[in-house]
């Protein structure tokens, strides 16, 4: 039996009516799709941390999630793990033409790759909606989602020609929410808002980085700082409030030389 023959086996076990876990057995994939972010989100931070072990052990857990996920599926008589594999195996085969078609060792550059993956994308995804009415409202962060719907409006040419002027239109809605601050309305502040982390996602795309991931790794930042700075107002025996602002910011100002 395979490793995978394996896991498969014990997600049956789990699942099972009469001996399976009871836990297990009142999930949904609704119930667990927490979980799967979750474990999405301990695999990226493994990653970032270049923790060998830990990513194995995260990968593991994330295929986990997917082979549950798979199982109720398969319960409901929808698809099944193989389905899943062999979707995904066939989708990488269409995308690859440079690979596995008539491109087949080609030299083809970056730029015309990433316009041939979005074209065949774009038309996966018309020949679901012609099926599936409602087939692109998917579920993601709202910063991917962000970024995903900037992508779909350059591809009709709808884009800034450069970065600059995306500096300016940060600029000028920094000054929108500034003013719906002023004004103490809460629905403008968010709107305004909204328009701001919009713009600041198209600065990534412009800039050819991702801001999830910029986002998480000043997470991360923060927390290496924030703990220098809480170290050392505790070897210094001073209380943290707000009254100590001032000391803390000397701390933190010293924590980017010493920690990064």
């Amino acid at each position: 039996m395979s490793a995978i023959e394996k896991l498969l086996q014990v997600m049956r076990d789990l699942r099972d009516p009469e001996s399976g876990c009871p836990w297990d057995l009142r999930q949904t994939s609704a119930s667990i799709a927490p979980y799967t972010l979750d474990e999405t989100h301990e695999l990226l931070d493994a990653i970032e941390r270049d923790d060998t072990e830990n990513l194995r052990e995260e990968l593991g857990d994330l295929l986990f999630n997917i082979v549950f996920h798979a199982r109720i599926a398969e319960e409901k008589g929808q698809f099944d793990f193989d389905d899943v594999a062999q979707g995904i195996a066939d989708k990488m085969l269409r995308r690859h033409p440079h690979v596995f078609g008539d491109q087949s060792g080609e030299r083809v550059s970056d730029e015309d790759l990433s316009q041939q993956w979005q074209a065949l994308k774009q038309q996966e995804k018309s020949q679901r909606q012609a099926s599936t009415p409602g087939a692109d409202l998917t579920s993601s962060s709202a910063m991917y989602r962000a970024r995903q719907i900037q992508q779909e409006a350059a591809g009709f040419g709808f884009d800034w020609p450069d970065i600059n002027p995306v500096f300016d239109k940060l600029e000028e809605e920094l000054a929108e929410l500034k003013h719906a601050f002023s004004t103490g309305d809460k629905d403008a502040v968010s709107d305004e808002l909204g328009d701001l982390l919009f713009v600041c996602v198209n600065l990534a795309r412009h800039a050819g980085v991702n801001a999830e991931m910029s986002l998480r790794r000043t997470n991360r930042k923060f927390l290496r700082r924030f703990a220098h700075v809480q170290s050392q107002m505790a070897a210094a025996g001073i209380e943290m409030d707000q009254q100590q602002l001032e000391k803390m910011e000397l701390f933190w100002q010293e924590s980017k030389d010493l920690v990064g």
